[in-house]
């Protein structure tokens, strides 16, 4: 059963050709949007149809909602594939999609906005006795809260944004005489990166480990876990090498870990893939929730090399 005949896909580049490629395999046509930097970009080419959106600037294309609502109408298409990126984690979006009678392939809206804060998800997992990294979830915002939170915690302890992401608004202060000025900073980068400077503070661990568990969820309450990645190499707390299995943690834990992603997916009653990240303390089966990634992700193909899934062909 062909469940969609056309797919506009909001992105660009090589996910963009990922997905179309998808879409060659599922007999379903495809639309690409493209911007004057992209016009003769191979993604562009592959596509069925081509509409162009905008100006190079993204704000004036990629991330331009009426745009692109607008040409997946006028081509005719009956769903739209966000891709990472962009528009793939934006609720807004994924609800005017749903307003246009037009399918977001990807999570409802309510779940992205339930994920996409760090405080709110935190204190979801901790409901359903998982662990969570010690810590408060949503202190008062207040300097003197804040502080007193640290101390209780006990230094060092990681200050970051509720809503941030990519390695941004977050920072490690090592002792009380650093607070200030480190809450002062990371609060700045955080209205500049995400306009909002909502604060959370946990307890800093100095060796850990990075594990990320791929789900693929449908419309039923039906989640599957597609086994784990390490990502515990990283600069400036952006990933930068990648493996799978993880080599680091045992066969118990494994199963601790991926059942725990499934159990978070189907209480948020997610669709689509999605990651679910925790973090291990290095030498311990201690494992904590860190966040979930409402989206496909760039590292779902290492997971396509280990199990001989096509995840792209079986989100859509």
């Amino acid at each position: 059963m062909k469940l969609f005949n056309k797919i506009l896909i909001a992105n660009r580049g090589e996910v963009a050709v990922r997905i179309i490629l998808a879409c060659q395999k599922l007999h379903i046509a495809t639309v690409a949007v493209y911007s004057d930097a992209d016009k003769h970009s191979p993604f562009v080419k592959m596509a069925d149809e081509a509409i162009h959106i905008g100006e190079s600037p993204a704000k004036d294309s990629y991330l331009n909602q009426a745009k692109i609502l607008q040409a997946a109408l006028a081509s005719g298409a009956d769903a739209i594939h966000p891709g990472f990126g962009f528009l793939s984690e934006n609720p807004d979006f994924a609800q005017q999609c749903q307003s246009a009678n037009l399918k977001f392939i990807g999570p409802s809206p309510d779940t992205m906005v339930l994920m996409s804060s760090k405080s709110a998800s935190k204190e979801l997992v901790g409901s359903l006795d998982l662990p969570v990294i010690p810590g408060l979830a949503n202190p008062a915002q207040d300097l003197d809260s804040l502080f007193s939170a640290a101390k209780q915690i006990g230094f060092p302890v990681l200050i970051k944004a509720s809503a941030g992401g990519g390695g941004m608004g977050m920072r490690v202060v090592n002792s009380e005489d650093e607070f200030t000025n480190a809450l002062s900073a990371t609060k700045q980068e955080a209205i500049n990166a995400f306009g909002n400077d909502h604060m959370l503070v946990e307890k800093y661990f100095q060796k850990v480990r990075h594990i990320e568990v791929q789900l693929l969820c449908d419309q039923h309450g039906k989640a599957l876990h597609c086994y784990e990645r390490e990502c515990s190499i990283q600069r400036r707390r952006q990933k930068v090498v990648e493996e799978a299995p993880a080599s680091s943690i045992s066969e118990k834990l494994r199963e601790e870990i991926c059942a725990a992603s499934v159990k978070i997916a189907q209480a948020v009653k997610y669709q689509g893939l999605g990651t679910v990240e925790f973090m291990v303390e290095e030498g311990t089966d201690k494992f904590y929730f860190l966040e979930m990634n409402t989206r496909l992700q760039v590292e779902h193909g290492i997971t396509e090399k280990i199990t001989g899934l096509d995840l792209v062909s079986l989100q859509i």
